[in-house]
């Protein structure tokens, strides 16, 4: 399908880019938009002991497989299908499980590095970084983690200070000039919402 339009959503973490990929996606007619999580990337760990995982820090391109998502998105714009990977989160490791990704009118891709790596970022025809306070942020992350990951607040606070925020100044902020859109709230900026939704629906509606 080479009429897809390819969407990117950046932002740091708990910015609410996945909330506003949802939404996006929700906005459209049914069967015209697939989300794609960059997160799913995360390169299998299973060869490595539960200190050496806990120790990898998750928040730099390395512990991504980028050239793996580039090329799945190079096929999904020539018109195949792919197979998603499915990350564990709690244990580090791929799951054996993958999940059937066809070519649709929106393809929506979204990850804090979105923006941040060349080989993904130029296969976007719509940049969009999601521009949140870091209070906001860190909070969400917090529990997120803690509530859905399993992880206590002195494993969240000490992969914030050690990799996140180092990571989060280093990759993601500088990927902001890249965005041809920038939302600030997230899911919250209800006009901007509105005002991509209005592109997409041109895309996506048949004529």
């Amino acid at each position: 399908m080479s009429g897809s339009l390819f969407i990117g959503v950046a932002g740091g973490t708990g910015s609410g880019k996945t909330t506003v990929a949802h939404k996006l996606a929700k906005s459209l007619p049914a069967g015209t938009a697939e989300i794609i999580e960059y997160d799913a990337y995360y390169r299998d760990l299973s060869h490595l002991s539960s200190a050496e995982r806990a120790a990898v820090n998750f928040d730099h391109p390395d512990a991504l497989d980028s050239q793996l998502l580039a090329s799945h998105l190079a096929r999904l714009r020539a018109g195949d299908s792919v197979e998603l990977p499915s990350y564990d989160f709690v244990e580090h490791v791929r799951r054996a499980k993958t999940r059937e990704v066809v070519p649709r009118p929106v393809m929506i891709v979204e990850g804090i590095l979105a923006l941040a790596i060349p080989a993904i970022r130029e296969q976007f025809d719509l940049k969009i970084f999601v521009d949140t306070d870091a209070d906001i942020r860190v909070l969400r992350r917090i529990r997120r983690d803690i509530e859905r990951r399993g992880r206590s607040f002195a494993e969240v606070r000490q992969q914030y200070y050690e990799t996140v925020r180092p990571m989060h100044l280093e990759y993601v902020e500088p990927s902001k000039r890249f965005a041809d859109l920038i939302v600030p709230e997230g899911g919250d900026n209800r006009v901007a919402l509105e005002v991509i939704v209005a592109r997409l629906l041109q895309v996506a509606e048949p004529t």
